[in-house]
């Protein structure tokens, strides 16, 4: 990571810090909604043999990623409507530097969210499956997924015209692990749903890391999970440095 990089995630995670309303939705929110579904729902769930928390788990991951990019997304619209970036011009800062030190910064927010999740869940009686080399391999797919939709929210937040539609704009990415094999197997969901939910981004990305704290790893569903990564990764990647040129 070059010097100009290292001073914006310094100052991206600063703010983030400062920023209780960031916190809350990127580490405490997660949590919370694992207590909900785990405690609360969790009995009235039929999801086969084990324990709710073993299913849950690898959906709440999923969970920690997006509620934490909205706070990405509001700030990246910020510094693009205040002014922030004619003042990196005069401080001759690099203009790339701008885009990859909030890409930088919601990775290490979102994996800290992620991290704290798996604390709970062991706390909770998560017991995996896995061995070092699955722990490896779901770090990986997780890793890959974040710098993903890390992209795709600094695009969202160029694109948008205004911090409160910049926030609205991550709302899909939010809602659709909802609408996953997250909290129940997407085969016991009701036709038209059952669908969506099967052929999503999201319910791959949640199988190959259940796959694999399972101990049984899921091919397809791995190589589906890089792919749809991959592929949201150019995407965020070409439309947030296309909207920058134009903007910036």
């Amino acid at each position: 990571m070059s010097s100009d990089s290292a001073i914006m995630l310094r100052r991206n995670f600063k703010h983030t810090l400062r920023n209780p309303v960031a916190v809350f939705n990127a580490i405490i929110m997660p949590v919370v909604m694992m207590l909900m579904f785990v405690y609360v729902f969790g009995d009235a769930f039929n999801v086969g043999s084990g324990d709710y928390i073993n299913y849950a788990t690898p959906g709440m991951l999923m969970m920690a990623i997006g509620y934490g990019l909205s706070a990405t997304a509001i700030a990246v619209s910020s510094d693009m409507t205040r002014g922030i970036i004619n003042r990196f011009k005069v401080m001759d800062v690099s203009r790339a530097a701008v885009l990859t030190g909030h890409v930088a910064s919601t990775m290490l927010r979102t994996t800290l969210a992620v991290a704290t999740i798996i604390g709970v869940a062991f706390l909770f009686g998560f017991s995996p499956n896995a061995s070092f080399v699955h722990w490896l391999a779901t770090a990986g797919v997780l890793l890959l997924v974040i710098f993903a939709v890390s992209w795709l929210t600094v695009a969202f937040g160029l694109a948008a015209k205004t911090q409160e539609s910049a926030g609205f704009y991550t709302v899909p990415l939010i809602m659709l692990p909802f609408f996953s094999s997250a909290i129940v197997p997407a085969a016991k969901m009701g036709p038209g749903v059952r669908e969506f939910a099967q052929y999503q981004p999201f319910t791959s990305i949640i199988e190959s890391v259940r796959g694999f704290l399972n101990g049984v790893p899921n091919n397809g569903q791995t190589l589906a999970a890089i792919a749809w990564s991959v592929g949201i990764a150019v995407v965020g990647y070409v439309w947030a440095r296309s909207k920058f040129n134009k903007r910036a």
